[in-house]
């Protein structure tokens, strides 16, 4: 465990700071403290232009648990069903591409409802300088109401599974903790993984890790500590990890995989098929 505190803390411009206060701070916030260093931003090259004019969705607002209100892209199942995806965007928000790839587990998924959860509260970077400031921005505590108000959405007898990339593969797990006896199965690619066991004991979802050997944050060492903490929970986890950089299954970044993702994307589409039957 300190050697993964030690990991994160030297990826972090101001060490001093984060060692005084890493042992208080999520998982979550944790991911979010590499908004500061330059060098992770760097790697994440700005995105490929595109805009997604073919919605099958809409976009609604909804209740959450802190009495404000929250948004998200919906598409509902073809029939009234308690399935439901929820969908968790990079540090970029919920642009065009999150929306394109909710409506394509739509069509995968028929009798599932998807929900592409607004963590940025209506804001979409188009730059990392900007991506820097939303993520830096996001409260941990709001993000929370957010998914939790998402949750009452789905309803009492709810069956949810969740996905996410980057900075939403870290929320893909924190959600499913947070769905509790609804959560169905966690996707999470490349994403800060949980490392406190008394969180992970809650887990009542199995979770399909996808990951990058060439990922210089979430690396091999984190990714071995994952797998090692979830043993010690008792909990199940299946981990893929493809020879491509961070971000690889993203089209929109200039270093998009298309073999890796399209791999990637086949394991993905059959552990929600089994777990949201």
């Amino acid at each position: 465990m300190k050697k993964l505190f030690i990991l994160i803390l030297a990826a972090l411009p101001f060490s001093g700071i984060a060692q005084k206060n890493c042992c208080s701070m999520s998982s979550t916030q944790q991911f979010a403290q590499l908004a500061s260093n330059e060098v992770f931003n760097s790697s994440h090259l700005a995105p490929e232009p595109f805009t997604y004019t073919e919605e099958k969705g809409e976009m609604i607002t909804y209740p959450c648990t802190d009495g404000k209100e929250a948004h998200a892209y919906l598409i509902k199942s073809s029939k009234p069903s308690v399935k439901w995806l929820f969908i968790f965007h990079e540090w970029w928000g919920l642009n065009d591409y999150i929306k394109r790839e909710a409506d394509r587990y739509a069509a995968e998924f028929p009798d599932v409802n998807v929900l592409a959860l607004d963590l940025y509260e209506q804001k979409v970077a188009e730059t990392p300088a900007v991506a820097q400031e939303l993520m830096s921005a996001m409260k941990d505590e709001r993000a929370r109401s957010i998914i939790n108000g998402a949750i009452q959405k789905a309803g009492t007898n709810s069956k949810i599974a969740t996905i996410g990339w980057c900075m939403g593969g870290g929320w893909s797990l924190q959600a499913s903790m947070l769905a509790g006896k609804h959560a169905a199965g966690c996707v999470m690619y490349y994403g800060m993984p949980e490392k406190d066991l008394s969180k992970l004991k809650n887990l009542q979802a199995d979770v399909l890790g996808i990951f990058a050997t060439k990922d210089q944050w979430i690396n091999e060492e984190v990714v071995n500590q994952f797998k090692s903490d979830m043993e010690k929970a008792g909990k199940k986890i299946t981990v893929k990890n493809y020879n491509a950089d961070h971000a690889f299954a993203n089209p929109s970044n200039p270093k998009f995989d298309k073999t890796a993702s399209e791999d990637a994307r086949k394991l993905v589409v059959s552990f929600l098929k089994i777990h949201l039957k």
